[in-house]
């Protein structure tokens, strides 16, 4: 008995030693470091232009004041909230030799993370709605889509990020870690954190399982029923002009579904004995920095209105400047 008061006594004690963890990030050396942060420099910096013009030509151009690109103007948004929950700490730790977070710093991150990328995935099946309603009953749209409708499922999706962001957060509060306090990631996500704890985790696999499936699957069945109809609907107008037409309305989104779902379950749900550092580290770099960079360049390629209105906004520009 004494002895197991004393083990539980030097692992309370290496407990309280552990009140910050040292991200590991990308690489150790300091060469291909200089070369990382000039690369998500790029990448930050765009991620803020892109999405800024987004909602910049949203807001000053009249003819995008509608229900599909008011949700777009909410998505880009998010992307630069999703985007800076990560980069900015991404950044300094790659120019710094400090690459330390701090257990509180650690718990916030993964909250608003987990806010972000939810509130993603329902703007995103909110969206699918929006193609829906226009694609399969075109003359209830107005009707269908108000403006008090839109900001509900807006705000919807931000509640529904902060449930989902404190149903996985929360319960890393009680955890205690006396083994390791390094991160192999270059931030704290769940899979990376939870096999340094020294308590049991069943617990908070579960509840990241559950809410995953809870939230996501939820957003996921909705984006995807919404695009069965919207596929159906296509393949029964006659013309290949117009199916061309109404499927072009809604291929950036589709493109943008894709890539977010795909990546972003491949690195939650797959089980930790196939788990791979350096593949994690792709895939959490394609959703949680590439998606929200290419967003906006997506929906600037194949959106012809955002085209058309990025175009007016620069002609005005050049034509103030002259």
């Amino acid at each position: 008995m004494p002895l197991l008061d004393l083990l539980n006594k030097a692992c309370m004690e290496n407990q309280t030693i552990i009140t910050e963890f040292i991200l590991l990030g990308l690489s150790s050396d300091p060469q291909l470091q200089l070369f990382l942060f000039l690369l998500f420099l790029i990448i930050y910096v765009v991620t803020l232009l892109g999405n800024t013009v987004i909602m910049l030509v949203i807001r000053l151009e009249f003819i995008l004041h509608t229900p599909m690109f008011f949700f777009l103007n909410h998505l880009a948004f998010v992307d630069i909230c999703y985007s800076s929950v990560t980069l900015p700490k991404m950044l300094r730790n790659l120019i710094t030799s400090q690459k330390t977070i701090s257990w509180e710093g650690c718990i916030a991150q993964i909250f608003f993370f987990f806010q972000a990328a939810c509130v993603e995935v329902f703007i995103l099946s909110a969206m699918a709605y929006d193609r829906y309603v226009a694609i399969c009953d075109p003359l209830h749209y107005t009707t269908i889509m108000k403006k008090e409708i839109c900001r509900q499922l807006v705000g919807g999706a931000w509640i529904m990020g902060f449930l989902y962001g404190v149903a996985n957060a929360l319960p890393l509060v009680n955890l205690h870690f006396c083994r390791n306090n390094k991160i192999n990631h270059y931030s704290c996500e769940i899979p990376s954190l939870l096999p340094l704890s020294c308590d049991a985790t069943v617990t908070n696999y579960v509840v990241l399982l559950a809410s995953s499936f809870l939230f996501g699957l939820t957003s996921f069945l909705l984006t995807l029923v919404s695009y069965i109809y919207i596929i159906v609907t296509i393949l029964k107008i006659h013309s290949a002009e117009g199916r061309s037409k109404a499927f072009s309305t809604c291929s950036s989104h589709l493109i943008v579904v894709v890539l977010f779902y795909g990546t972003g379950y491949f690195r939650y749900l797959r089980p930790n004995s196939s788990s791979s550092v350096v593949i994690d580290q792709i895939f959490s770099i394609q959703y949680s920095i590439s998606t929200p960079m290419l967003n906006p360049i997506i929906y600037s390629l194949k959106t012809k209105e955002v085209k058309e209105a990025i175009k007016k906004l620069v002609r005005q520009n050049i034509h103030y400047s002259c």
